[in-house]
């Protein structure tokens, strides 16, 4: 019998699965589909209309190309429950090997971007397959909005496979536009409610912000959390709508990266960006599919167990970029010839304390993991929060680390153009040679180097992973919540000999 374990090469001896898989053209295909987009304050025919954006679209659709590929195939596919082959980003957990399988897909794609995509394809799944880890309570919930009564855990079920079986690529927005949070009406104003019930579903107006990728993908997957003490029932929504949707406009914000450019010039900011979107709705059709939660504010609550899969998400990725910084500084030493002073060795040594960290962090939560009552593998929620509250307390210094490490190699950086011209390009080669690498090619490394810290790129990634964490003092009462110390009073108690 297979299922969703069954090794591939045991497949490939005994059986011809089909599978759930695009290619990348289909991708590209599926999103010519009329959605209403802005881009520096103009609509744009499609997303391929701006190049930043169909950039992106082409790196996310390599990615549905290298499915195909023996080389990336473990790391982006699995077979699931029905023999087929299926994209790792609907992978359902369900054993800590399956855990270890899932984040292939989450290093895969963290490694495709250099991290710079901090919501790529397979984040808004891993919220999916969270609400699919808390089944039976959402089963036990029912709709407060009179007139539309979904099953919400049949909802989820269906969405997940729905996912896999279409290899469907989806964007996630979990809360509001920023604006007067000084009284709630002010932060109640931009969120999404319900304006109607229809024997369809609902009608939903309002706004949602830092939609990443929402332009380049399928479906938008969205609740409303943050910035108010009390959610009113017709604004307790988990739901999930195509990006096309009647009333669903796109704004995105100003593009950052360099598309087109030379590979020498920017190696990573050439690739283009996932774009964030202010995405307005305005009396958009919810279908009663495709409804997880209506009207029930206890259901709110459940961000944190529902996104544990995200985080974990987000801090595998964070690592993996760590491990990027490690091998650029430790190519910074061996071109510059400084690996023999200590003093640079102990600048290194402190980005390898951080991307060393952050895996343990990471493999502690997959250690700790436990079933939920879904029976979902989720890991430790502590561990993750506590790794994240670390990421971002040390990100701006370890960047400030390996711009110091390349010392003027930053300041002085000239393009393919430059080392190319007769009349100058003899003058760089003589004057800027590393140890035992010609100038062109330190050049290489100081130009990927520049696109992970100092570019506009750099700042807008370096900006969101704060954003995208939560400051640190709400982490910090996140883990109050999270971790349990019931046992540490315990033993403080028994060595005290306190009653």
């Amino acid at each position: 019998m297979m299922n969703a374990q069954t090794p591939k090469r045991e497949l490939a001896e005994g059986h011809k699965p089909g599978h759930k898989l695009k290619t990348g053209d289909e991708f590209k295909a599926t999103l010519d589909d009329g959605r209403a987009l802005w881009v520096a304050g103009k609509r744009i025919a499609n997303v391929f209309a701006d190049p930043a954006l169909s950039a992106g679209v082409d790196l996310l659709a390599s990615m549905f190309d290298d499915q195909f590929d023996p080389a990336f195939a473990d790391a982006t596919t699995f077979i699931d429950e029905t023999g087929a082959v299926a994209s790792r980003s609907w992978q359902v957990p369900r054993t800590k090997e399956d855990l270890a399988d899932r984040r292939k897909m989450i290093e895969y794609t963290s490694l495709k971007t250099a991290g710079t995509f901090g919501r790529p394809p397979d984040l808004a799944p891993a919220i999916a397959v969270g609400l699919l880890a808390h089944l039976p309570t959402f089963k036990a919930k029912k709709s407060l909005i009179e007139g539309c009564s979904p099953d919400f855990a049949e909802n989820i079920e269906r969405y997940v496979a729905y996912g896999r079986d279409h290899n469907l690529t989806a964007s996630e927005s979990l809360t509001g536009p920023q604006n007067d949070r000084s009284s709630p009406k002010g932060a109640e104003a931009s969120l999404l409610k319900v304006t109607k019930v229809e024997p369809d579903g609902i009608r939903v107006s309002g706004a949602k912000t830092v939609g990443s990728v929402s332009a380049q993908a399928n479906e938008i997957f969205f609740t409303n959390l943050g910035g108010i003490r009390e959610t009113p029932a017709e604004a307790c929504i988990w739901a999930s709508v195509p990006i096309n949707s009647d009333g669903i406009k796109l704004i995105s914000r100003e593009m950052v990266s360099h598309p087109g450019a030379d590979p020498f010039d920017h190696p990573v900011a050439r690739l283009g960006e996932e774009a964030d979107q202010l995405i307005i709705f305005e009396n958009v059709l919810v279908r009663k599919e495709r409804i997880f939660n209506l009207g029930d504010p206890t259901a709110m609550s459940y961000y944190g167990p529902v996104c544990v899969f995200a985080h974990w998400h987000v801090l595998t990725r964070l690592a993996v970029k760590a491990e990027l910084f490690v091998g650029a500084g430790q190519l910074v030493l061996d071109v510059l010839g400084t690996s023999h002073i200590p003093a640079v060795q102990g600048m290194l040594g402190e980005i390898i304390q951080y991307a060393q960290t952050l895996r343990a962090f990471i493999t502690a939560a997959e250690a700790l993991a436990k079933p939920t009552d879904g029976e979902v593998m989720a890991p430790d929620v502590g561990m993750l929060t506590a790794g994240r509250l670390y990421s971002i307390e040390e990100y701006p210094r370890i960047i400030h680390i390996l711009q110091e490490l390349c010392g003027q190699g930053l300041v002085m950086r000239f393009g393919k153009a430059a080392f190319d011209n007769p009349e100058i390009g003899h003058h760089l080669a003589e004057l800027l040679p590393g140890k035992g690498v010609s100038a062109a090619v330190k050049e290489q490394l100081m130009n990927f180097i520049w696109d992970m810290t100092s570019s506009s790129l750099a700042g807008r990634v370096a900006l969101f992973e704060n954003v995208n964490a939560s400051p640190a003092p709400r982490l910090r009462e996140r883990l109050y919540n999270e971790v349990k110390r019931d046992a540490f009073i315990a033993q403080v108690k028994t060595l005290a000999g306190m009653p």
